[in-house]
């Protein structure tokens, strides 16, 4: 398997269940580490209608809570999928808490942190609601800063461009 494909990681759900990101093949992706204690918070809401609008397009928005800033996410397992359904109406996967930094950071977001694996559309996360687009090819494609909004004509720009490459 290609080392510079996020298809090398399993992750977990929230039922505690194995999910290998391969299962995505074939997909665009947006991972974001999210907190439901954080200023950026409402940004589900927006994740939410991005997923919406490009429903049934080979586009999977994943989302990792994460209490690595500030201990905004103090929610754990089923508390976390009952916060995000009841206040943001939230259908598209959220994994089990994770770290997304630091020495004990989960392999995915190591991978997606590290300049000399992939190059220099590296990013570690420095805030919650970081996201990452990867191709279909399962390659980190592009990354935005927490302020970047979900439905900015930028991210969804983007999307659409990697969503309409023809394989060759």
């Amino acid at each position: 398997m290609n080392e510079k494909t996020v298809y090398q990681f399993s992750v977990q759900n929230l039922n505690g269940r194995e999910v290998d990101l391969l299962d995505y093949k074939g997909k665009v992706l947006l991972i974001v580490n999210i907190a439901s204690e954080c200023g950026f918070t409402p940004q589900l809401k927006e994740l939410e209608n991005l997923y919406q609008e490009f429903q049934g397009q080979d586009f999977e928005i994943l989302g990792f809570p994460s209490n690595d800033f500030g201990g905004q996410e103090p929610l754990e397992g089923e508390a976390i999928r009952e916060f995000c359904k009841m206040n943001f109406e939230i259908s598209f996967p959220i994994f089990d808490k994770i770290r997304v930094r630091g020495t004990y950071a989960h392999p995915l977001f190591k991978f997606l942190s590290d300049k000399k694996l992939i190059g220099n559309i590296a990013s570690t996360p420095r805030w919650n609601f970081h996201k990452y687009l990867i191709n279909k090819h399962g390659e980190p494609a592009d990354y935005f800063y927490p302020f970047t909004k979900p439905n900015s004509s930028r991210i969804r720009k983007r999307i659409n461009k990697l969503l309409n490459i023809i394989d060759v």
